[in-house]
């Protein structure tokens, strides 16, 4: 499975200007986790079925009983919580791994779904998902 996923991990590191393929794992995982954890339950379970089972697992490995997606949640608070996640603590870099991730993640899905993610996100973060 891994070498399935080498060119998207090498993508994230070269995108998201990270020093190791190691790194870009990491930030993948981060970036995945805080998607999974802002978009709505039916559209995480789509996005997770499209992508390949180790992206996927990342997706929806956040489980809450009660999901409330913040439609005004800043693109700075969504880095944030990716950077904690990472194991970092800048906000402003962790804007390179995320639109590295939704670039490689676009690549993988067909458009409909990509919109549809677009769609589910807040607005902020889905400005980032469409820039990527």
């Amino acid at each position: 499975m891994q070498n399935d996923l080498n060119g998207y991990y090498e993508q994230v590191q070269s995108l998201g200007k990270l020093r190791t393929t190691a790194h870009a794992q990491r930030w993948s995982t981060a970036v995945l986790n805080t998607l999974g954890d802002n978009i709505d339950g039916r559209t995480k379970k789509r996005l997770a079925k499209a992508l390949p089972p180790e992206l996927g697992g990342d997706l929806i490995r956040i489980f809450r009983l009660k999901r409330f997606v913040y439609k005004d949640l800043p693109a700075w608070e969504f880095q944030n919580q990716v950077a904690r996640r990472g194991g970092n603590t800048d906000p402003q870099f962790a804007r390179f791994p995320v639109l590295a991730v939704f670039h490689g993640l676009k690549s993988q899905i067909d458009s409909d779904l990509s919109q549809a993610v677009a769609n589910a996100l807040p607005t902020e973060v889905s400005a980032l998902w469409q820039q990527a």
